[in-house]
């Protein structure tokens, strides 16, 4: 039977510490907690006051002052650690959490999870291979002994690291160990707590170098669960739902994200607004509940980073990164044909194959599967047929021995538009409008990833309005970049109009142009 003894790390509101403390114990389950000692020892007599009696709480044994990306992080952690496997003797998993946690399923879910998976659950990637560190150093937090704090004393972390670099003094690494990376928030099963201790025990080689490691809450945890549970018992996640923001900053959640908080395939969050007492008080009252179903969809993430994302298209100031002597040769002309909707554009462009002996391609920006012939392996990836984009279009040209390509390109990507209108003089464009029903919308925003096949209907109802103006906004910078050249087929306007707009893009008799434009169900979902 399951049980958790849950870490808490805290260091602040006396009150939320107390409340989350008796709604984790309320189903049966334990509390450690550490209360930082930068706190007013004021705060840490009242949460002591309050959960003294309580025989699901204990305490760690001595209260330490924490610094981001210290080791005393870690110290604290394990101080509380000791103090569950010592009070909580029939506790079989132990689960980290800050004082801005709180469960986003119930007690009986989360417990049911566990029981079902007899294994692991602690985010621990390669510290070296991977990308899990964005910014800042990356090996020097292991090769070098850090002193002091670079949030408090920038200047003195960078010139101790700097003289240690002049001077060679980098440290070796323990041998046996392959340090790795993850988030400090982990569910560990209480054998394997119990044999990270030992270890450490017979390893004080292994302390003293995380003690002078930078950041080692992200490390210490990770390289040693790995390093003494195989690795099919180690699920490299975290049960912890968290985002972060472009600038590094865990994202914070408030009362209206309870519908999305429960979406999630995870059993915690990070982190609750101390302001969000109804989200408090009602994910509380759910951990406590009896309720064992959810529908998981998963979004929240994908959602997060297209809504906040809005507000900076067309903010891009890189410079143009095609390579200079691969410009397209003049008297070649490019047709580009633009469309949200690709099923659309695909059945226009087969028609076009059918009627004309233009070379017509699909979404080769967008699709990886995009039918493109072997250039010698620059067609291989998306990112490499960006990257070389006018290498690719001049050898597109080359292969089907035309001086007139077709193109699909989604209306998003008015970047490649630019260049390709500034590379080349001849470039018409077929902007083809089509019209969105919720439907639809619905269905776009499940095969992007921003909403699951379960999201609730909040959840929709939240999204579509926006994604119906981030549609009208790509059309609104579409026509703002005012391309020459450019034409327009529209789903509600008649054959006439249309066949107008395809003769003069294509330059084909009228009868042709007219052929095309009664492609058969065209826009139709």
């Amino acid at each position: 039977m399951v049980k958790i003894a849950f870490i808490l790390l805290c260091h602040k509101d006396p009150q939320a510490v107390i409340q989350q403390a008796r709604q984790l114990t309320a189903v049966g389950d334990c509390v450690s907690i550490h209360f930082d000692a930068n706190a007013p020892r004021a705060e840490w007599d009242e949460i002591r006051a309050a959960l003294e009696g309580e025989p699901n709480v204990t305490f760690a044994r001595r209260r330490l002052r924490c610094g981001w990306g210290e080791w005393s992080l870690v110290e604290a952690s394990l101080g509380a650690i000791r103090a569950a496997l010592d009070a909580f003797p029939r506790a079989t998993h132990l689960y980290m959490v800050s004082g801005d946690c709180m469960a986003i399923k119930s007690a009986a879910y989360a417990h049911r999870r566990l029981a079902d998976e007899d294994a692991d659950f602690i985010e621990s990637v390669d510290f070296f291979d991977s990308d899990w560190i964005k910014t800042g150093i990356k090996e020097e937090r292991l090769v070098y002994r850090h002193y002091f704090n670079e949030r408090t004393a920038k200047r003195a972390f960078y010139a101790a690291m700097g003289l240690q670099r002049r001077l060679g003094l980098r440290r070796a690494i323990p041998r046996d160990l392959s340090i790795r990376i993850g988030s400090q928030w982990w569910c560990l099963r209480r054998g394997t707590v119990e044999a990270v201790l030992d270890f450490l025990a017979e390893r004080p080689d292994v302390v003293r170098f995380f003690r002078r490691t930078w950041i080692p809450d992200e490390t210490f945890f990770q390289t040693l669960v790995r390093h003494l549970v195989p690795e099919t018992q180690i699920r490299s996640r975290t049960l912890t739902f968290l985002m972060f923001t472009d600038y590094g900053m865990p994202v914070t959640f408030y009362n209206d994200h309870y519908d999305m908080l429960l979406s999630q395939d995870y059993l915690f969050a990070r982190k609750i607004s101390p302001e969000a007492k109804v989200l408090r008080t009602r994910l509380g009252r759910l951990y406590a509940s009896d309720r064992t179903e959810f529908a998981i969809s998963g979004e929240g993430r994908r959602l997060f980073q297209f809504l906040t994302g809005r507000g900076r298209v067309g903010q891009r100031f890189a410079p143009r990164f095609w390579e200079s002597e691969a410009s397209g040769a003049r008297e070649r002309e490019l047709l580009i044909v633009a469309c949200k909707k690709w099923h659309v554009a695909k059945r226009l462009v087969g028609s076009i194959k059918h009627h004309t002996n233009i070379p017509a391609l699909d979404y080769i920006f967008d699709e990886e599967s995009a039918e493109l012939p072997d250039l010698g392996g620059i067609q291989a990836t998306i990112p490499k047929r960006h990257r070389h984009r006018r290498t690719l279009m001049r050898m597109l040209f080359d292969f089907y021995d035309s001086d007139r390509l077709l193109i699909c390109l989604d209306t998003g990507s008015t970047d490649l538009m630019h260049d390709f209108f500034s590379d080349r003089p001849n470039v018409r464009l077929l902007e083809i409008e089509c019209q969105f029903d919720d439907a639809y919308l619905e269905g776009h925003a499940r095969r992007v990833g921003l909403a699951g096949a379960r999201s609730s209907a909040e959840t929709m109802a939240q999204l579509l309005p926006t994604l119906r103006n981030d549609l009208r906004g790509e059309v609104d910078r579409l026509r703002d970049a005012r391309f020459p050249a450019h034409y327009r087929l529209r789903q509600a306007s008649g054959v006439e109009q249309n066949a107008a707009a395809i003769e003069g893009f294509l330059s084909v008799p009228a009868a042709t142009a007219r052929a095309l434009a009664q492609t058969p169900n065209l826009f139709q979902d």
